[in-house]
């Protein structure tokens, strides 16, 4: 059964919920709209920021990261509170009180397939494996949402290492965790579960593919993924697998889940690119949560200068 969304009105339209459920703040966003469209700044920089609010545990010893983006930082409750997270539920606002009580510990990793080194991690020997770092990375949703969120992790890449793929390896494969009595979404045949996304060998050890464990210096909360997923900037938001349980090193390319769901609207690859559009949407624009106005998409979400070559010769059109 595949899982449709309501054709008429495209997701890109639709002004984000937390938007506009408190009136006071949408209205005074509106009255200073044509502040913001005469000077090119974003709603962002003329309106206070939320109020930020942790409850996760602190993470020691975090570095900054060379790899970070400057931009402003979207406010935690906005993170938190508006979530793609079909697992729990296929409303955006709903994940952060399902997730509320689902359990990360104990919980291992499996490694196999075309590897030297076959395994079960304990994820806290996986989050001793390098030291932590902070990147702040932009983040774009395939509906025309996007965030700037400061993620805690390493490059993939150091995992990868540590597994010795075989030669023959040429990509890999990440499988989320199968569990319906604490994911209710999952008793929904929405998609094909468990989860499955999938990178290109090279794709999984550039340097900018996070495995990410934390964002704002805390452990990641459940509904952003928590105990582990993997965050790369270049591509659309659902190509960042989270809660993962499996990475497998395969020969040919993985089947993810999007791509079986709509295999039209969701290729492999899915690279930010604004020149492609969705089916039923353009993706040339797009709106960052606390902004009011849609600013342009950027090729490869802006990480064009160092990731563009991994497709040389490509046809991005068509290897979308």
């Amino acid at each position: 059964m595949l899982f449709k969304k309501a054709p008429d009105i495209p997701s890109s339209e639709i002004t984000p919920q937390h938007l506009y459920l408190n009136r006071r703040n949408f209205l005074a966003g509106a009255a200073i709209a044509g502040t913001a469209a005469a000077t090119g700044v974003g709603l962002r920089e003329l309106v206070s920021p939320s109020t930020t609010v942790f409850a996760g545990n602190k993470i020691d010893g975090i570095k900054k990261s060379a790899f970070s983006t400057t931009e402003t930082v979207t406010p935690y409750k906005d993170v938190t509170n508006y979530n793609n997270y079909y697992e729990f539920s296929v409303e955006k606002t709903e994940p952060a009180t399902l997730a509320k009580n689902f359990r990360t510990r104990p919980w291992k990793v499996t490694v196999d397939g075309l590897v030297a080194k076959k395994q079960q991690l304990d994820i806290d020997t996986i989050l001793k494996m390098a030291p932590p770092e902070e990147r702040i990375y932009r983040h774009r949703c395939v509906e025309g949402w996007s965030i700037v969120v400061p993620w805690v992790g390493f490059s993939l890449s150091e995992l990868i290492k540590r597994a010795n793929p075989l030669g023959k390896a040429q990509f890999v494969e990440f499988t989320t965790i199968l569990d319906m009595t604490q994911m209710p979404g999952q008793r929904r045949q929405v998609l094909d579960w468990p989860y499955v996304e999938g990178l290109r060998m090279d794709e999984a050890m550039h340097p900018l593919a996070l495995l990410c464990f934390g964002m704002y210096g805390e452990d990641l909360p459940n509904q952003d993924g928590a105990p582990l997923r993997i965050v790369v900037p270049w591509k659309y938001g659902f190509k960042s697998a989270k809660a993962i349980v499996r990475i497998r090193f395969t020969e040919k390319q993985p089947v993810n889940t999007w791509n079986i769901s709509a295999p039209r609207e969701y290729g492999f690859y899915s690279n930010v690119n604004p020149t492609v559009d969705h089916p039923r949407w353009s993706q040339a624009k797009e709106r960052r949560l606390g902004e009011f106005f849609k600013r342009p998409t950027l090729m490869f979400n802006g990480y064009g200068d160092q990731v563009a070559s991994l497709y040389n010769g490509m046809d991005l059109r068509k290897n979308f």
